[in-house]
């Protein structure tokens, strides 16, 4: 199931999209209008949908699975289950999966929070908070793993879609390093040609041509005087601070504000092709509490479309 095959079917119900500049795709309508694309689909195809409803057991026994509420029972042959990830518990989300995947003897990939923002020191929140809503086109790094969008400065750390990105490779201690003039290829080349051309004006000046104001007068705050003034080694730091800009974050902003979740049901225990558990018939898992996470920009929700025609298909 492609993103071939949901675009048309969104197509069908007068959506469209746009692509951005890695090849993402993103809807040109509000959220709603996919879900109302989602129900109409829901409807003609019969699906009943009830909803606010507590599942207090599941349990297996004859080759049919029952699914108790406080006052329902349901019994079934095949049992899909496509309740997601534990990020942003404010609309919902819950462990129910991975509880249903222990009971059954599955393997769960401890869930960790993924595409989310980064959090600091405290000491360094103090001097960055002044740079709260600044955004800078980046290149991000995390050990080999880079990306070049947007990193945005927050009041509680760094954000925007290239942190985002790393942050799901990241791990606790590690560092990451930040190139805040990606198109300039020798920093510290480029420096010493700013000095030579604008000798009376200062840093700040000459960084303002490239980065916005705030950022610039971060960056230049420690280092007054003209760019005669600057010395070899003081270029050196400065392009260090630019190109290869090093921070160790203290944590992430956790579930609460993670877009997914890392982990969830081992794929060993699953079938390729119908998602069903290989050793548990008529049990299947799709989705994000199974441990495949995607990159931002739709590959998640792909993931949701793909499995879960891979396991319609097989039920």
């Amino acid at each position: 199931y492609t993103p071939w095959d949901i675009m048309d079917l969104l197509a069908r119900h007068g959506l469209t999209w746009h692509e951005k500049t890695l090849g993402q795709l993103f809807c040109d309508q509000k959220a709603g209008k996919v879900l109302e694309a989602l129900l109409a689909e829901c409807e003609a195809g019969g699906v009943d949908l009830m909803t606010d409803i507590g599942i207090e057991s599941v349990s297996y026994s004859d080759g049919r699975y029952t699914i108790k509420s406080a006052d329902q029972e349901w019994r079934t042959s095949n049992l899909v289950i496509a309740s997601g990830g534990i990020s942003i518990p404010k609309m919902g989300a819950t462990d129910f999966g991975y509880k249903i995947a222990r009971q059954f003897g599955l393997k769960v990939v401890e869930p960790l929070p993924a595409l989310v923002p980064f959090t600091f020191a405290e000491a360094l929140m103090d001097r960055m908070r002044s740079l709260a809503g600044v955004s800078a086109d980046s290149i991000i790094s995390c050990g080999k793993i880079s990306f070049r969008e947007n990193l945005l400065f927050t009041h509680r750390g760094l954000s925007g879609p290239a942190i985002l990105q790393v942050s799901s490779y990241w791990q606790p201690g590690e560092e990451i390093t930040i190139n805040i003039l990606p198109d300039v290829g020798n920093v510290l080349e480029w420096l010493k040609t700013e000095r030579q051309n604008r000798a009376k004006s200062s840093l700040k000046a000459a960084l303002s041509n490239v980065l916005a104001e705030r950022l610039a007068d971060y960056i230049a705050a420690d280092w007054p005087g003209n760019m005669a003034d600057l010395s070899n080694k003081a270029l050196e730091i400065i392009a260090g601070n630019l190109g290869s800009w090093t921070l160790t974050p203290t944590g992430t902003e956790g579930f609460k504000k993670a877009e997914v979740t890392k982990g969830g049901v081992n794929t060993d225990a699953l079938s390729s092709k119908t998602m069903e558990v290989t050793k548990q018939p008529g049990l299947y898992f799709i989705g994000e509490c199974v441990d495949v996470t995607g990159w931002l920009g739709g590959y998640n929700f792909q993931w949701a479309w793909a499995s879960g025609h891979a396991a319609g298909q097989a039920v």
